[in-house]
């Protein structure tokens, strides 16, 4: 691979650096994110950049701890009926934005409806929801057409779009406009610096000397989020080479994703600390467009899925032993996740695919993969799944650009002859994909689903079954044919469960493990 190339035993010497913010060094925290920053509505973009910066300006009501169990954020506490049709919960005293405005439950309202438009389980939420209501500044009140026992893990998910709360003002924003920089006016732990903002290399945020934060420790999204730094600089190196070389010259901090290859040699160097960035990893899968053919045949989509070799794509994002395979729709090792006995691999599973194409009436039109080039842990995955389509004798035109614009392009529902596009590989942390509440690959709700737009009636019976369950045993049950449903239709392939591990310097402490960088509990020193 070329990036093998970066290797050196004078380890990265002579790499040229980037100029960084002005700020001093004691008190300023640099980090290089997973992509570069561009589209920073959290809402509109499920991104995991865009979640990271969302929890250093937003807040929530709830949030996750490390075992995915919700607990108060922003809220004080709740209480809900005997009936279980209303849920109120009061504020916690002393919340207010960046702009000195008291936190108002009307602004949660606001927010909720917003988000509630936008991610899967936001809308099966708001069809029980009967109304959103603000007595009091203090106090929302949500009442329920229908007992909804998950209320509290809709509120608290900690990734892929979280219930951020904003000003009402803001809020107020057609949830398919995205909010611009000027917008990023939150209460949480970090004041965005929207005149110092640029998108696709930095953004810069300075401590929010208003925030109170809980008096518990912080652990994951949950917890005291207490800020030791007065500046933080999100700061974007698209060559993993050179921002390795940074990390060890102390010109940045923390690295969230250095490249697989370079982490022997950090982890090789004294003033450098790796460690598993979430230990529960990141499912990785190839996402079809179910709207346009050849993708749009479930002959085809099984097919290609039985020919995919899991190892050969987790080799060029894992290290050996960070990495499994995994053959089912729900990351392995979570409670009830059920695996699938693979397909026989080789040239049987070739000739399937092939047959498949031509049954479904493939002559040869041009398939499009839109990928990132700079995003090295989906980067390599689409390169594979180049590869295997060229293989199978596929028209494939491979699409690589920044990730701001593979990410705008997906959005995209037109012909891939038009703009649109065929295939798109990625990966989603386990927590954002644990159950069929959060996942937003699972569902089969067509135009509203996420990117890929499958349609199956079955998939969403369950996902409604599971929610709505009663009790334990119903839950299970539902679960269960959740995934059986959701592996007959296919709306994605998966590509193996891996865990990557993140750099930072060795006088940084605190660094939390989750789902999501995590920019407050952190030291130095």
């Amino acid at each position: 691979m070329q990036r093998r190339s970066i290797l050196k035993a004078a380890g990265l010497i002579g790499l040229p650096l980037p100029a960084f913010g002005q700020g001093s060094r004691a008190r300023t925290l640099r980090f290089m994110p997973q992509a570069a920053p561009a589209v920073l509505d959290p809402i509109l973009n499920p991104t995991t950049i865009a979640t990271t910066h969302g929890y250093c300006v937003f807040d929530t009501l709830y949030g996750c701890d490390s075992k995915l169990q919700p607990r108060p954020q922003m809220a004080e506490g709740h209480t809900v009926s005997a009936d279980g049709l209303t849920w109120t919960i009061r504020l916690r005293d002393g919340l207010r934005f960046h702009d000195g405005e008291p936190v108002r439950t009307s602004d949660c309202v606001a927010s909720l409806q917003r988000w509630a438009v936008r991610d899967g389980f936001g809308q099966v939420l708001a069809k029980a929801v009967a109304e959103w209501g603000a007595p009091e500044d203090r106090v929302l009140a949500i009442r329920l057409h229908r007992p909804f026992p998950a209320l509290l893990d809709a509120l608290a998910k900690p990734a892929a779009s979280p219930a951020f709360i904003m000003p009402a003002r803001i809020a107020a924003t057609p949830a398919d406009k995205p909010i611009g920089v000027e917008g990023m006016v939150g209460s949480g732990p970090w004041r965005f610096l929207a005149g110092e903002f640029v998108q696709g290399a930095r953004a810069a945020y300075a401590r929010n000397e208003a925030y109170v934060p809980r008096e518990e420790p912080g652990e994951a999204a949950a917890g005291g989020k207490r800020v030791h730094f007065d500046r933080l600089e999100l700061v974007w190196i698209p060559d993993g080479g050179t921002a390795a070389a940074a990390l060890q010259t102390g010109e940045i901090d923390w690295v969230e994703y250095p490249l697989p290859d370079l982490v022997p040699v950090l982890a090789r160097d004294r003033n450098i600390t790796t460690q598993v960035y979430d230990p529960n990893g990141f499912l990785g899968f190839l996402r079809f467009n179910h709207l346009h053919a050849p993708f749009n045949d479930l002959r085809v989509r099984r097919a290609i899925r039985d020919a995919m070799v899991q190892p050969d794509y987790m080799a060029a994002v894992a290290l050996p032993g960070d990495w499994q395979e995994c053959h089912a729709v729900f990351p392995c090792g979570l409670p009830d996740v059920k695996e699938f006995t693979p397909a026989p691999r080789g040239d049987a599973a070739m000739e399937r695919a092939r047959a498949a194409l031509r049954e479904a009436g493939y002559k040869g039109e041009t398939v499009v993969l839109v990928n990132p080039s700079d995003f090295p842990a989906v980067t390599q995955q689409g390169r594979v799944t180049a590869d295997l389509m060229r293989r199978l004798g596929i028209n494939i035109e491979l699409v690589e650009s920044d990730w701001a614009t593979t990410i705008a392009r997906r959005a995209n529902k037109a012909p891939p002859s038009q703009g649109g596009w065929s295939l798109h590989n990625t990966n989603f942390p386990a927590a954002a994909i644990a159950n069929p509440a959060v996942s937003p690959i699972i569902r089969g709700h067509g135009e509203r689903a996420w990117f890929g737009w499958p349609t199956d009636a079955a998939s969403e019976a369950e996902v409604e079954a599971w929610i709505n369950a009663a009790d334990t045993a119903t839950q299970a049950r539902a679960m269960a044919a959740l995934q059986e449903a959701a592996w007959e239709s296919v709306p994605f392939a998966p590509t193996g469960l891996f865990r990557l591990r993140t750099a930072f310097r060795r006088d940084l402490s605190g660094v939390l493990q989750g789902p999501n960088p995590f920019l407050w509990n952190l030291k130095r020193g």
